[in-house]
């Protein structure tokens, strides 16, 4: 196998989506796949575009974020090498949900949903074992969405703090002081809660001293003490 694509099926390899794949199918999936290269800042794609590619990182970071009509923006999640986004592609061509922008210089196999459901149609085995692994993934998203419907509301807007913290870790933020672009409504929704319950927890915080709040953001002074407040 030729280096390129020896080092391409190895990427797809560590990709959960395509974990249940054995070497033929992955070699399939690596012929199919497009590099592609992002400057700092560039749009992988945009909210409300065509759904008609999914992307595994290569090599640096990338971000999907929503952004408000006065400008202010959110980071839901952050990918790196081995990630995969934009991966419903690969079974239908819905509108995207959300804006995947790189963080630094990113490297990326793009992957033509097209390219996908041909390889589906032509290799069975493909199919289900895509099929496994999204199940799988969909499972896992059930069950934190059950352990989050038993949680009160402040459990559950610190548990989005937690993730925003690991989040703005893996962009370079240090230990403490992490700073976080997000409003109260933006951590209300995320947490499933109403803004004002978040905002009256937020305020708890801040008396503690473990966040201070500005306009549009937050900084998580002591990322640590927000544990105290997740069961």
């Amino acid at each position: 196998m030729p280096a390129r694509a020896e080092e391409i099926t190895s990427l797809l390899a560590r990709v959960p989506a395509f974990e249940e794949l054995g070497l033929p199918e992955l070699s399939a999936v690596a012929a199919v796949a497009v590099p592609r290269s992002f400057a700092p800042g560039e749009a992988v794609f945009r909210e409300g575009d065509a759904s008609d590619t999914c992307y595994v990182v290569r090599d640096g970071r990338a971000r999907a974020i929503r952004e408000h009509a006065d400008g202010r923006q959110i980071t839901l999640a952050t990918f790196g090498p081995g990630d995969i986004f934009g991966e419903l592609a690969m079974f239908d061509d819905e509108l995207r949900s959300a804006t995947v922008e790189a963080a630094e210089e990113l490297e990326v196999l793009a992957i033509l949903g097209d390219d996908m459901r041909r390889l589906m149609r032509e290799h069975a085995d493909i199919a289900v074992k895509l099929a496994v692994s999204l199940v799988r993934r969909l499972r896992a998203a059930n069950e934190r969405l059950a352990r989050q419907s038993f949680q009160t509301v402040q459990s559950r807007v610190a548990t989005v703090l937690g993730q925003l913290v690991e989040q703005a870790r893996k962009d370079g933020a240090g230990g403490r002081d992490v700073s976080i672009t997000a409003t109260q409504a933006d951590l209300a929704k995320l947490a499933g809660s109403s803004r004002e319950s978040a905002s009256r927890f937020l305020a708890v915080l801040e008396r503690a001293g473990v966040i201070s709040q500005g306009r549009g953001r937050l900084t998580v002074h002591d990322p640590a003490a927000l544990d105290g407040y997740v069961y």
